[in-house]
C-alpha cells in the first residue's frame, strides 16, 4: 500500500530525514516511535503529501505521489488519505456532523450522500446524540472520534495519525486504541500511527523505530 524509497528532508542546514525506506502492506497497522526530533512527524507529513521530500520517491496504492502536483495532488490526498491529529483540527464554527461532511463536500460528492454517510459514521462511533454539538461542547474523546469519522468520510485506503492519543486521558486513550483496531477489522484500512504511547504502539502489527532521521529497527 505504501512504499517509500530513500526519503530525505532538510530544513536549512538541519537534515531531518536521512534516506528513509519502508514498505507498509494493505490492511497493516504500523506504529512509528522514537524520541522527539527523530523525524517521525516529518515522515508522516511527507507520506501524507502535506510536505514534500527533498529526495526519494513515495508510492501509495500504485500511485507515485511525488510526481503529482497542484489540484491532482490535492484531490489524491482528499480521496485516498485520512488524517487524525493530536489536536483534532476541527473547525470551531461547525458542528460535529458538518465537520465530518467537509472533506466529502470538497470532493464534490452529492450532498445527500455525504450527509448520510457522516451520520452513519458518527452513529458507529457512538456520537449519534452529538451531531449538532460544536467542538467546544464536546469532550476531548468525543472530538477525537469526530476527527476519526472525518478521516473516513471519503473512504480512503490509508489513515495517518500523528500522536492521536497525546491529548486524551487514560480512559479515552484506551477507547481510541480499540477504535483504531476496529478501523482495520471493519473498514480494512491501512494505518500508520506516530506515537509516544507505548500502549498504542504495542497494539500495532509492527513497530518502526526512528532515531536521528533514520529507521533504527
Amino acid at each position: 500500500m505504501i512504499k517509500a524509497s530513500g526519503i530525505t528532508k532538510s530544513f536549512g542546514n538541519l537534515q531531518v530525514l536521512k534516506g528513509i525506506s519502508l514498505e507498509i502492506s494493505a490492511g497493516e497497522v504500523v506504529s512509528v516511535v522514537g524520541a522527539s526530533g527523530a523525524g517521525k512527524t516529518t515522515l508522516l507529513q511527507i507520506l501524507g503529501t502535506l510536505s514534500k521530500q527533498d529526495g526519494g520517491s513515495i508510492e501509495i496504492n500504485g500511485i507515485r505521489t511525488d510526481q503529482l502536483a497542484g489540484n491532482k495532488l490535492s484531490r489524491f490526498r482528499n480521496m485516498h488519505i485520512g488524517f487524525v491529529f493530536q489536536f483534532h483540527q476541527l473547525l470551531p464554527e461547525f458542528n460535529a456532523h458538518e465537520n465530518v461532511c467537509i472533506p466529502g463536500f470538497i470532493a464534490n460528492r452529492p450532498r445527500k450522500e455525504v450527509e448520510e454517510r457522516a451520520r452513519e459514521l458518527l452513529d458507529f462511533l457512538g456520537l449519534q446524540e452529538r451531531l449538532d454539538h460544536k467542538p467546544a461542547e464536546l469532550s476531548g474523546g468525543e472530538q477525537q472520534r469526530v476527527a476519526v469519522a472525518r478521516s473516513l468520510i471519503n473512504d480512503p485506503e490509508v489513515i495517518l495519525a500523528d500522536e492521536p492519543s497525546g491529548n486524551l486521558d487514560s480512559e479515552n486513550k484506551q477507547e481510541l486504541h480499540k477504535l483504531f483496531m476496529t478501523l482495520r477489522e471493519q473498514f480494512q484500512k491501512t494505518l500508520v500511527i506516530v506515537t509516544h504511547d507505548h500502549g498504542l504502539a504495542g497494539m500495532a502489527d509492527r513497530i518502526i523505530t526512528m532515531k536521528d532521521g533514520m529507521v533504527q529497527s
